[in-house]
């Protein structure tokens, strides 16, 4: 009886499915996702965008309460201001608007243009404003908004004098200018010299000139546009609070300070007056006051405050012609109380390298505690020579065995080579500077957000042209002192990567040889192996490329530089950066016991490092189910992680507030990926049901499938079904693979077109199954460790009585292109 009762119930399911349409190719460009996300800090508010493909899409805002929802056509590029009480965004122009624009071809000043949306949150009205080209808010303060307008359109209301009239108004001159001129012939008797002819022109043309003003006078004035003496746009500066509004005329560029206490604007040039010069403003955001802190320049750029808004840096250069070949930069330091920005590093500084200049290409930064600056160097290119025409030159690259990299290389990474920069501090206290960069020192780290009294620089120099044939690059480690640009050798010719800790008390890395985790302790110039007594591989233990493998995870920092956080396989252990006290295994072996990959979830993305006491949010998944979820952990003391939390879903790109534990996170099965919310994990509410637009299709299911390879060794991949599967059909197979892909049986698929890979929603909606099977690789046979997967998947599904196994196809891209051609060869 029960199991006539289930069949009654299944039946109207199964009769849906098979009722539903196939998916066609003309739904990808409506198809929509969950685009960028934003939470308030104070988790009261939240948005996202969701987008089709092609098309317009829209900008969703809530409360997290629910009792608030407002949603902007065409919405992007939100941000909420640091208060929480305001969010604003771009709003693109429609999709049509701007494809029609393109297919007639406009210049870019006549393109549709973007505007700019002023929204209170918990209110339902949106000021909208034209023509925006970009906007922007303090860092870390509320209150203020800056949004620069795009060039005004030519003004074409004046252009409408009617036809008529200025026919007739031409006509009537022409006939005057006729009389003009016959008069003047007949005043003219005899023979006439040339500087008589030119004084009776003159005379005539000016009448002429004098009767066309004179006609002209009554009628509206001919506006006609000239893009190159359109003033740019203007920048609008709004109190939020007061709601009052200033405007600034022709500003070119501007930034905040990150505390909204200042605003620095830099003012264009007026194009019609050839001794105009720019200015560059300071304005007091509180006071109202604005200061000119520099004049004269040609181009200013890479604007850059200390944390209290008393400094600013920049480069500029004001000593060349516009189209000069060789233009100078030079490093501007600007304090509170100064009447002007002054230079305080140029190319003929005692402390920069001959043959160096101040770089343009590096935005220059202070220390936290504001006692340095940072900023780059680069060397002196040469100038073009201009004798040479383009178009007669010879194209000729050549290569010699003694250079670093291959050529294609060479071309690849060229314009980074011109833009290169070498790391160098200025002191403003005694107006000092010491380059630390140079050709053998080109990766220059600041340390404990620039405090500290040394850097980290890794170099390559010496060890490039091996890379060539080894696969990897070997550098070289100093520490630098900042006062004095003396180097400390760390390690020489290594392939490890290093990093500074957080505060600053150790250089730390992994060792990919030894596969173990190292310090370098800074104050006694001590190295210690201080993973060594861990007997889980800390490493990619399937890790089958002829190569070594990496780290199971990355390393995270507890306390003040106290202990660091790494991964084995499964499991996260707290480790001794002294390497006295024996790592502890924090999550007391859970992971490896339950086959269950865990992983630390860093939530602030400021956050330096996690608090001795601090709870955290681990990420896990089961690598035999692929179920993923959520647990808590103490680092205080080692346990089994708590609340944990496994579900048949995956989930990703979790947000939290800064200041609430509101956090958003997206949610996925091969059924739907839509936003969710909460303030604990395991209680989240749906907010998204972007799944709506697949109701009417014939959609596919996802399940892990295992089988034996030809080796005795088991495999695992996800089959791909269609929704109306029924066992009593065959189905024809396609066999995608690359790597392997079998933990994201839980990730969403789109319908999409693609140029290499295989749209899977699209083949099995329309009565295919699709299979993507596990490749393991074994060194120097890459083909055959094809063959022994794919082909005995082939051999393992042909089995049921629903595979077609007459007719089976495989596609692979990039890679798995290699091995498609490989298995062409090993099968019939």
């Amino acid at each position: 009886m029960k199991k006539v009762l289930l069949a009654f119930f299944l039946l109207p399911v199964i009769l849906f499915a098979q009722n539903k349409k196939p998916l066609t190719h003309d739904v990808y460009d409506g198809w929509k996702s969950v685009g960028a996300r934003l939470i308030s800090n104070d988790g009261n508010y939240f948005s996202y965008e969701i987008n089709p493909q092609e098309g317009d899409g829209d900008l969703f805002i809530e409360s997290f309460d629910g009792n608030y929802k407002l949603s902007v056509a065409r919405g992007y590029n939100a941000t909420i201001t640091e208060d929480g009480k305001y969010i604003i965004c771009k709003i693109k122009p429609t999709y049509k608007e701007t494809r029609d624009a393109k297919i007639k071809k406009k210049k870019p000043d006549e393109m549709p243009k973007d505007s700019m949306a002023i929204i209170e949150l918990g209110k339902m009205s949106i000021e909208r404003i034209a023509r925006v080209k970009s906007f922007a808010t303090p860092e870390k303060a509320g209150g203020w908004l800056a949004w620069q307008t795009e060039k005004p359109l030519p003004d074409t209301t004046k252009k409408k004098i009617p036809v008529d009239s200025l026919n007739k108004q031409i006509t009537g001159l022409v006939k005057i200018a006729d009389s003009i001129i016959k008069k003047t012939l007949d005043s003219v008797k005899g023979n006439i010299t040339r500087e008589e002819l030119i004084k009776a022109t003159e005379k005539t043309v000016k009448e002429i000139y004098k009767k066309a003003k004179d006609d002209f006078d009554g009628a509206e004035a001919i506006a006609f546009a000239d893009d190159d003496k359109v003033e740019s746009g203007t920048l609008y500066l709004r109190n939020l609070n007061s709601n009052k509004t200033k405007q600034f005329k022709s500003i070119s560029e501007f930034k905040f300070d990150e505390k909204a206490t200042k605003l620095v604007m830099e003012t264009e040039k007026d194009a019609k007056d050839s001794t105009a010069k720019a200015y560059l403003i300071m304005l007091g955001l509180q006071t109202e006051k604005q200061d000119t802190i520099l004049t004269g320049f040609n181009d200013i750029k890479n604007f850059s405050f200390d944390e209290p808004g008393n400094q600013l840096a920049f480069v500029a250069e004001r000593d060349s012609v516009k189209k000069a070949l060789q233009k100078f930069y030079k490093l501007y330091y600007y304090s509170a109380g100064n009447d002007s920005a002054k230079i305080v590093v140029d190319r003929t500084n005692a402390g920069l390298k001959s043959g160096s200049t101040v770089s343009e290409n590096y935005n220059p930064q202070f220390s936290k505690d504001g006692s340095k600056l940072f900023f780059g160097v680069a060397p002196i290119l040469a100038a073009a020579d201009t004798n040479l025409v383009d178009f007669e030159l010879a194209r000729l690259d050549v290569w010699t065995t003694n250079d670093d990299y291959l050529q294609p290389q060479q071309l690849k990474q060229l314009d980074r080579e011109l833009k290169k920069s070498y790391l160098s501090v200025y002191f403003p206290a005694t107006s000092r500077m010491v380059q630390l960069g140079s050709d053998d020192a080109e990766n220059v780290t600041v340390v404990d957000e620039g405090n500290a009294n040394w850097v980290l620089a890794e170099s390559s120099t010496g060890n490039r042209k091996e890379q060539q044939w080894s696969g990897r690059q070997k550098s070289t480690a100093y520490i630098i002192d900042v006062n004095t640009g003396v180097r400390k050798l760390v390690l020489k010719n290594t392939l490890v990567n290093m990093a500074p800790s957080p505060s600053g008390k150790y250089v730390y890395w992994y060792d990919p040889i030894q596969r173990n985790y190292f310090t370098y302790d800074v104050l006694t110039a001590t190295v210690k192996n201080v993973s060594a007594t861990i007997k889980e591989p800390l490493y990619d233990v399937e890790n089958d490329v002829p190569d070594y493998p990496s780290p199971a995870g990355r390393v995270n920092w507890i306390g003040n530089d106290e202990a660091m956080l790494i991964n084995d396989v499964y499991d996260l252990w707290k480790i001794d950066p002294d390497g006295v006290t024996a790592p502890i295994n924090l999550t007391a072996g859970y992971g490896k016991a339950n086959k269950t990959a865990i992983d630390y979830v860093n939530l602030d993305r400021e956050k330096r490092f996690i608090n001795n006491d601090e709870v955290i949010v681990l990420t896990i998944q089961n690598k035999l189910t692929k179920q993923g979820g959520f647990a808590l952990r103490s680092v205080e003391q080692a346990g089994t992680p708590l609340n944990v939390m496994l579900q048949k879903q995956g989930y990703s790109a979790m947000l939290k507030a800064k200041n609430s534990p509101a956090f958003l996170i997206s949610q996925t099965d091969i059924t739907a990926s839509e936003l969710y919310k909460g303030t604990e994990y395991n209680q989240l509410k749906k907010v998204t049901n972007v799944a709506e637009q697949q109701k009417d299709y014939n959609w596919l299911t996802a399940e892990l499938y295992k089988w034996k390879m030809f080796d005795g060794k088991m495999s695992e991949g996800i089959l791909y079904k269609p929704e109306n599967f029924d066992v009593n059909k065959k189905y024809p197979v396609i066999f995608y693979f690359y790597e392997r892909d079998a933990d994201g049986l839980y990730n969403y698929r789109a319908p999409a077109p693609s140029a290499s890979t295989i749209n899977i929603p699209w083949f099995v909606s329309n009565g295919y199954i699709v299979f993507d099977p596990n490749i393991y690789y074994k060194d120097g046979e890459p083909g055959e460790s094809a063959y022994n997967s794919v082909v005995s998947a082939a051999k393992d599904l042909s089995k049921y009585k629903w595979i077609d196994s007459s007719n089976m196809a495989i596609q692979g891209q990039s890679w798995g292109g290699y091995q498609v051609a490989y298995l062409i060869t090993r099968t019939n």
